[in-house]
């Protein structure tokens, strides 16, 4: 049944807008993986990840930057490895269970229906991981962003990290060199912080993040001066001193739902919405160039940002035999 809904899925050209597309290079580390892993094992895999995604996007737009935070999540603790999907069992603390994951990580509803589908499609040959990896790419392309090649053939893990998942995802005061020093431990260089941190222009945060750039210990507003005072006077309208703590409010305020330059552009305004976004503005010569770069360029920004997703999405796939295909994410195939 769920095959032939794939099948006469509506037409995904009206909610996929036209976008630019960067060609790129796989990293050293991810020498198996290949964007045409899947052509001969279930070639119609992508499509159907793509349908998904657009099913979900269509009935809620905040999934978009929902399920970009999944594949992110995940990447950053022990690689790509779908490990953030795993629930609780007896032999597994679930990652979902971390501070950076239990108020914000959503969207597992909308992998399982992916897996079950493809399941069906060609069983036992689409892993988790990669699903992580096309529903990132997907909905960055949903809202205007870039598209790009995603390298697939990644493998899912047999256990989680809930300690790495505590210790290796940034947090919304993060400091600039903290930022730095966890991108780095991953491979990733400072250009690359700079351009992930941009997929910000997509999504939300809860007020409990941000309120410390609202408010001091005395009550008065913005204590590290980096925060636009109109900007501020309208977020403690729905953000105040105490109370409402999970309150939403969207990353870039101009075109919350459209994956833009938007981000950057806020950043030199001083409306940042988190500390650990406008630090890049505010604290290293270096991130403010990029800041000015991307706000005055967008196409430059697209391509970096694919450049750079690529790169975290090959941060230690399982590969080869290591690991397994899960024939349902949220559990190890033991304990069927």
């Amino acid at each position: 049944m769920v095959k032939s809904m794939v099948l006469a899925r509506i037409s995904l050209a009206a909610l996929f807008p036209l976008c630019m597309c960067y060609r790129t290079h796989q990293s050293t580390g991810a020498g198996s993986l290949s964007p045409w892993f899947y052509d001969n094992s279930c070639p119609n895999a992508q499509a159907i990840v793509q349908s998904f995604v657009a099913k979900a996007y269509a009935i809620d737009p905040r999934m978009a930057a929902s399920m970009l935070r999944l594949h992110f999540h995940d990447c950053f603790v022990n690689g790509c490895d779908a490990s953030l999907l795993l629930d609780s069992s007896g032999t597994i603390e679930s990652e979902k269970r971390s501070i950076s994951n239990r108020d914000s990580a959503r969207g597992f509803e909308v992998i399982d229906e992916i897996k079950f589908a493809l399941e069906n499609e060609c069983p036992e040959t689409v892993s988790c991981a990669d699903i992580l990896a096309l529903v990132a790419r997907d909905s960055i392309v949903i809202c205007g962003g870039p598209t790009w090649e995603v390298y697939l053939g990644r493998r899912d893990a047999r256990e989680a990290s809930l300690s790495g998942s505590m210790e290796n995802i940034p947090t919304p005061d993060s400091t600039l060199q903290t930022l730095v020093n966890m991108f780095n431990v991953q491979g990733l260089d400072l250009t690359d912080l700079v351009a992930l941190l941009g997929s910000h222009t997509i999504g939300n945060s809860r007020c409990l993040n941000f309120r410390q750039r609202l408010y001091n210990h005395s009550g008065n507003n913005d204590p590290d001066q980096t925060l636009n005072q109109n900007y501020a006077y309208m977020l403690q309208q729905g953000c105040p001193i105490s109370g409402e703590d999970q309150n939403l409010f969207n990353l870039d305020y101009v075109t919350p739902n459209k994956f833009d330059n938007y981000y950057f552009k806020n950043l030199v305004n001083f409306r940042g919405l988190l500390n650990s976004d406008e630090i890049l503005f505010t604290q290293s010569s270096e991130t403010m160039e990029m800041v000015k770069f991307y706000a005055e360029n967008e196409e430059a920004f697209f391509e970096q940002f694919a450049r750079s997703i690529v790169k975290m999405g090959n941060i230690s796939p399982l590969t080869g035999t290591s690991g397994e295909i899960r024939r349902i994410c949220r559990r190890v195939n033991h304990d069927f």
